[in-house]
């Protein structure tokens, strides 16, 4: 069952959010970068050229590019196509069959895994259900998580609130998310800043993350889709 079309929308700005509730900053040496569900399925739903998608992508990849030249851990989530009816479950009833093995499957063009990136195996809305991401991030002695990806308020949202539920600090990035409209965006983006993480820009990570500078365009590319710390 593909996935409707979404209409492109503005990506939602840091002054619409409301203030995250704690004040927790990224410290590399615990950071982790999750790039949540990044597939041909579900990014070919977008206007590719239009917002959000094209400044989604351009950050996911701004971020991934910054966390591997500091050696932060890199996992992508990736569903799996023609899943078996007792591996879907009940997920069928909202979505039906889901996406086909072949190119749905293959994260988008603009952001390959690289062969030091984690790839992990996900069947339920969050990151952490059914998977080994847990451990993985205990492997790597990581409780800060990066989240980007589809969609803000079903994967992004909900792995956000697992992770605080397992006492990892989930960073939710506003301008490296996208969802089915802005409307929902923004209540994802709400609800893990009340209640669960905190809510940053592309460029407040960058900040955060630290490190050699990045090309200046890059760092005004992200400055453009943000608007401001956030706090």
């Amino acid at each position: 069952m593909p996935i409707p079309p979404i209409a492109s929308y503005a990506m939602p700005t840091a002054d619409e959010v409301v203030p995250n509730q704690v004040d927790w900053l990224l410290d590399p040496a615990r950071s982790a970068l999750l790039i949540h569900d990044m597939q041909q399925y579900f990014l070919s739903a977008y206007d590719a050229e239009q917002e959000p998608a094209s400044t989604l992508v351009r950050n996911i990849d701004t971020l991934r590019r910054r966390c591997h030249e500091l050696g932060i851990p890199v996992v992508y989530t990736m569903q799996p196509g023609d899943q078996h009816p007792s591996r879907r479950g009940i997920l069928a009833d909202f979505w039906g069959s889901g996406m086909t093995d072949g190119p749905d499957t293959e994260v988008v063009a603009e952001l390959p895994p690289d062969p030091r990136d984690i790839q992990v195996t996900k069947w339920r809305y969050s990151a952490f259900q059914r998977t080994d991401l847990r451990e993985l991030l205990g492997y790597y002695h990581r409780d800060h998580l990066m989240i980007t990806g589809v969609y803000t308020h079903m994967g992004c949202m909900l792995s956000a609130a697992e992770a605080f539920m397992t006492d990892v600090r989930p960073f939710l990035a506003l301008d490296a998310t996208a969802d089915f409209s802005r409307d929902e965006h923004l209540m994802a983006l709400n609800y893990v800043a009340r209640r669960c993480g905190t809510v940053e820009t592309t460029a407040d990570l960058l900040r955060q993350l630290g490190g050699a500078p990045l090309p200046q365009a890059e760092v005004d590319s992200a400055l453009e889709s943000g608007a401001g710390r956030r706090g």
